[in-house]
């Protein structure tokens, strides 16, 4: 019978400020005294979609164990949509090594790579929900508006030399050229005929490295959380701020708040999309949600309810 022992690493060399390549050989030292075989695919085209075509369908969970991801939100992203696609059921683990880390954030992992890796040989877990856009997988954000496409815009040397603060600083150079855009958005029981700077639709609880902007989310409610920031004036704007930061916005008549599992958003302007940090489709966009359809490895069972 075979041994059921193969780990699927799949890694972004690129990702963060070099996090992974600094403990490959740790990754895969503690992963051998554990008795598993790493198998390291790196993120180029579409490597792990390929190899999970090739892969023996019939066999694979007789031989492994795990997938294994390093890299930010968008190199997860990629790993779920493959996973997902290719209908391979195996526990994921999780090393953040990007920028932000918005969804590990979520499930508290750490960036100190030997207690990421206690979480990822721990043996416990979490079931996470998986969002969709039309016909394509999320896991924490898809966000549209002048704003939201800030991290495309921003340096990737920046982002791997100053973090986080290159998405502020690139967001505060934005701010005199945004103009309202008219939107329809469509739940399941109601119509919103809404004029918006942004908006984002939201899995997890943080975007960007701002770490409350959905405070109220839960990963494995069966539904999505939807924020959006009305027009607003030059002085008006530090207060939403403020309150963003601190996790109170939506109680400003300046946003919108609901949860729904479903959504189709329609404007008649082209607006920039983006989804867990990577270029988004254009609009309409229609959202359902996968209600529990991952298994993160995690410090503590059931940590999605939170």
């Amino acid at each position: 019978m075979p041994i059921k022992n193969k780990v699927i690493l799949f890694y972004n060399h690129r990702s963060g400020n070099g996090m992974f390549k600094n403990n490959l050989d740790k990754i895969i030292a503690r992963y051998q005294a554990d008795g598993k075989l790493v198998i390291p695919i790196r993120a180029a085209d579409n490597s792990l979609t390929n190899f999970f075509e090739s892969m023996n369908k019939e066999t694979y969970l007789e031989e492994y164990c795990q997938v294994l991801v390093a890299g930010g939100d968008g190199t997860i992203n990629i790993c779920v949509n493959a996973m997902i696609n290719n209908e391979i059921d195996l526990p994921l683990g999780i090393l953040p090594a990007g920028t932000a880390n918005d969804f590990a954030y979520y499930f508290e992992i750490p960036s100190n790579i030997d207690k990421m890796l206690d979480i990822a040989l721990g043996g416990k877990s979490t079931y996470a929900d998986v969002g969709v856009v039309n016909g394509r997988y999320f896991i924490n954000v898809a966000a549209m508006g002048q704003v939201v496409d800030v991290s495309q815009k921003t340096d990737p040397v920046l982002k791997n030399s100053i973090g986080v603060l290159a998405y502020y600083l690139k967001g505060i150079s934005e701010l005199t050229d945004l103009k309202p855009i008219k939107v329809k958005l469509t739940t399941d029981n109601k119509v919103y005929d809404e004029k918006m700077y942004f908006m984002v639709v939201m899995n997890g609880k943080s975007a960007g490295g701002f770490k409350m902007i959905s405070p109220t989310s839960e990963i494995n409610d069966g539904l999505l959380d939807v924020i959006l920031f009305r027009p607003m004036n030059v002085f008006e704007m530090p207060k939403v701020f403020m309150k963003i930061l601190q996790g109170k916005h939506s109680l400003s008549r300046k946003v919108l708040h609901f949860k729904t599992s479903y959504l189709k958003i329609e404007s008649d302007i082209d607006i920039p999309t983006d989804i867990d940090g990577e270029h988004g489709q254009k609009l309409p966009l229609t959202f359902s949600i996968l209600h529990k359809k991952l298994r993160i490895m995690t410090a503590e069972e059931d940590m999605g309810n939170k």
